[in-house]
């Protein structure tokens, strides 16, 4: 390609409206980072602008840098940021554009725009080095590209999660004073790990990688980890508590090699309840918070999930992660069945349990999905910003709109208010987000 070789990697910044909580958990721009290393090995001259932490605006950036290359990374709710930076890339620089990231692999046709050239829908960011290395596009993988005015779509393949470059934290390590988890600052993300095996039905990372679970050797993680400048780790896979046997190789090597860290990671309740003297080894090298997907207080509602687990699992996972000293941030789902009773009997399973973390998420069909058919009709919005898991986008069954929103919004104030008295959100401006509560509740979540 005859551009300059300045390569601009963009993350968005995560929200215009008022449900922006930066400053609570803002993520290391992980995926750029692997580009970037890769970028860099091959002469390019490789740059990070991530909308969550920059002052200067991106088109500000795109003017000082004159980038020939740009990519666009992002999730659902990001989708109007991701094409308005491609449009802003072709007029001010002419740059030539790439679109990636989990929303972009199965929503592609969303980004049939003239001023994106390349979509990339796996997680294979080789692909990237092929078509800048101008190998014939019709034999590059999960990529879409436009031929003859018309866009071609080229299947993607399973990636291997051994072939990840050791990434370039040159930008995480510009920015320590702003990526957090909660009250872990800075904290760097791993990735082990893509996809997940198992198949919750309200869940769409299972079907990422092309469905396929890769993981890394414990050996290579570990060694990442012992060489990242930070004392949070926060392991970003769809679930780490995978394989028993895997999870005990890394609590080996993790006191083989004297690493002391704090860690963050996602597991399912059924494992934690089958393995409670690995989470007390856990608890030993480090785990600080395990995030559970404990999603209902019913096994009505966690079988209508396919979560394949039960009640049982849930009390006796929030029990064993209380005793041996790991905080849990149990997440549920806020199911679009509820009546006002639930949003209650929730608050006092939460409380009864001793529960002290919890993230509340409104229940939505994932664009692209079989769920997305099966709420067609009864969607009130197509506006991709809404998929955030704070809105409302398909019709409550059993209260209106504006009804499920404030009970939502009740339910929210309750919980942080719960926080504020147990001392667990010290670090944030307990006034400002009272009030965004407040003032989301009796705007209803417009």
């Amino acid at each position: 390609m005859e551009h300059n070789k300045r390569f601009l990697l963009v993350h968005p910044e995560i929200s215009r409206n008022k449900y922006n909580f930066a400053g609570i958990i803002d993520n290391e721009p992980l995926e750029l980072e692997y580009i970037y290393s890769m970028l860099k090995s091959m002469g390019y001259e490789p740059d990070i602008w991530d909308g969550q932490v920059e002052t200067v605006s991106l088109a500000e950036k795109l003017k000082s840098f004159m980038p020939g290359y740009v990519y666009v990374c992002g999730r659902t709710r990001q989708e109007s940021f991701m094409k308005e930076y491609c449009a802003n890339s072709k007029e001010i620089c002419g740059s030539t554009t790439f679109v990636g990231g989990i929303h972009a692999q199965h929503n592609y046709k969303h980004f049939y725009e003239d001023s994106i050239d390349f979509i990339m829908t796996s997680f294979d960011m080789f692909a990237i080095a092929d078509i800048l290395c101008g190998k014939s596009l019709s034999e590059i993988d999960g990529v879409c590209f436009k031929s003859g005015g018309i866009w071609q779509e080229n299947a993607p393949k399973p990636f291997d999660a051994e072939r990840l470059p050791v990434p370039d934290r040159t930008y995480f390590y510009a920015h320590l004073d702003r990526y957090r988890y909660l009250e872990l600052l800075p904290c760097a993300h791993v990735r082990t790990a893509y996809s997940c095996p198992y198949r919750c039905k309200f869940c769409y990372r299972n079907r990422l990688n092309c469905g396929v679970y890769s993981a890394r050797s414990i050996a290579s993680v570990v060694e990442e980890i012992k060489g990242i400048e930070c004392e949070n780790i926060y392991i970003i896979d769809d679930d780490f508590l995978v394989d028993a046997e895997r999870i005990l190789e890394f609590v080996r090597l993790i006191k083989k090699n004297n690493i002391r860290k704090k860690y963050v990671c996602y597991g399912r309740a059924d494992f934690i309840s089958g393995h409670p003297d690995l989470m007390k080894q856990l608890k030993e090298i480090g785990f600080y918070y395990i995030l559970v997907g404990l999603e209902a207080v019913s096994d009505r509602y966690l079988s209508d999930y396919n979560k394949l687990s039960d009640m049982s699992c849930n009390i006796s996972a929030v029990e064993i992660l209380n005793n041996v000293g790991i905080n849990i941030m149990g997440m549920f789902i806020i199911d679009l069945d509820f009546k006002p009773r639930d949003f209650r009997e929730l608050y006092k399973w939460i409380k009864s349990h001793k529960l002290r973390h919890t993230a509340i998420s409104i229940f939505t069909p994932e664009m692209s999905s079989e769920l997305m058919e099966q709420y067609k009709s009864r969607l009130i919005t197509d506006a991709p910003c809404d998929w955030d898991y704070l809105h409302v986008v398909a019709k409550p069954s059993n209260m209106s709109v504006k009804q499920f929103y404030f009970h939502y919004h009740i339910l929210a104030a309750k919980l942080f208010i719960k926080g504020w008295r147990e001392g667990i959100y010290d670090f944030v401006d307990y006034g400002f987000y009272i009030r965004t509560i407040l003032k989301n509740m009796f705007g209803f979540g417009g």
